[in-house]
Formats: structure tokens, C-alpha cells, sequence
């Protein structure tokens, strides 16, 4: 087995049929000033009893485009099993009866909620609907007694929109990794031609 050392100060070679990102956690330690205001044209709704099947497919529509990935892997017992945690919470936003996004949240441990995942579909991106389900997301956990932080991660495979947004919206950056994996293409479990910004090697 061909061994690749990963180096601290220079480059690292990966396989062909792996994805390499730099991801970068970001944590809010006290609730933002502007909450979310009212929407006339969407609903913030609580996700109870999802079926798998359409969470998976909701999960790729939002992020097909980046590779978004490590749900589609599961298995849907597997899925089911997170997804009904106690501290597990899936909330979307839906207009005209379409689920137009998703806020994941887990908030087993009541002091330092994560947001598990956060986006929106493609139709969906612009005007604003993203700052509102951030904001109405933050609204909910600060209000929770309990919360001293709020965290998530984004990576270099997901928009790089996304770590300007999250930081517009008060959090900020305190650590960084690099997660290697199984190119999702390389799989099958998606195809080629997604995720321009990270080049298909295979």
C-alpha cells in the first residue's frame, strides 16, 4: 500500500480518486444583535419523522453542486438513527408546500449547539432567504437558556461564499483541518461532472 506522509510545510500527494479540503471551524460566543425579521413569502417548519429517501434528496439538491456528499453514503438505517437523536433537530423553509432548504442542528450537548448543516437549493440562493433561515436558526438557539455557543465548519469544496457569509453573520473563525476522503465521483455516488471547482482526477 503506497504510504503519502502528510507534510505541515510543503505539498502533500493524494490518490487520484480522493478529495482533499482545508476546512475551517467558525463559533459565535454571544447571540448576534439583529435577529431574523418577518417573512411573508416563507415558513421556518420542524422536520419530524423524516423519510429518508426525501431527506437524501433534498440534501442533493442543495449540494450536489459541492460535493456535499457524506449522507448520501449512509445507509438509511444509519440515517434514521441520526436524524431521530434526541438532540438532533432538522427545521426548512417552505413555500407554496416546496422545502426550499435545510437547517440541521444538534444540540445534545445544550452548551455548544453545532449547525450540522445549513443551505439552501438552487433556486432558492438570493434575496435573502439564506440571512433570514441563518438568522431565524440563531433566533431559536440563543433563546435556549443553556446556549454559550454556537459552531459549525465549511471547507473548501463547499461555495466560497460560504465562509464570508457565515462570518457577515457574527461567527469567526478559531481552528482549521484537512479532511481527505473517497472522491464521490470515484464511487459512482456521484457523477463526473459535478464540483467543477474541485477537478474529477479518476
Amino acid at each position: 500500500m503506497t504510504s503519502y506522509p502528510l507534510s505541515l510545510d510543503g505539498y502533500t500527494d493524494i490518490p487520484n480518486d480522493k478529495v482533499a479540503y482545508v476546512v475551517t471551524y467558525l463559533e459565535m460566543t454571544q447571540a448576534p444583535e439583529e435577529g431574523a425579521t418577518a417573512r411573508g413569502d416563507v415558513t421556518l417548519e420542524r422536520w419530524t419523522s423524516v423519510d429518508p429517501a426525501e431527506y437524501k434528496a433534498l440534501y442533493r439538491e442543495i449540494g450536489e453542486t459541492w460535493l456535499w456528499f457524506s449522507r448520501l453514503r449512509m445507509s438509511e438505517d444509519k440515517l434514521v438513527e441520526i436524524l431521530g437523536r434526541p438532540g438532533t433537530e432538522l427545521y426548512v423553509p417552505m413555500r407554496d408546500g416546496k422545502r426550499l432548504g435545510m437547517l440541521e442542528i444538534d444540540v445534545s450537548n445544550p452548551h455548544s449547539v453545532e449547525i450540522v448543516f445549513f443551505g439552501l437549493v438552487p433556486e432558492a440562493v438570493g434575496g435573502g432567504l439564506g440571512r433570514w433561515l441563518m438568522q431565524s436558526g440563531l433566533d431559536m438557539v440563543w433563546a435556549r437558556p443553556d446556549t454559550r455557543r454556537v459552531w459549525l465548519h465549511t471547507c473548501t469544496g463547499d461555495s466560497p461564499a460560504a465562509i464570508h457569509f457565515y462570518q457577515a453573520c457574527g461567527f469567526k473563525p478559531y481552528k482549521r483541518a484537512i479532511e481527505v476522503a473517497d472522491d464521490p465521483r470515484a464511487t459512482g455516488l456521484m457523477p463526473a461532472h459535478l464540483g467543477r471547482h474541485v477537478p474529477y482526477l479518476g
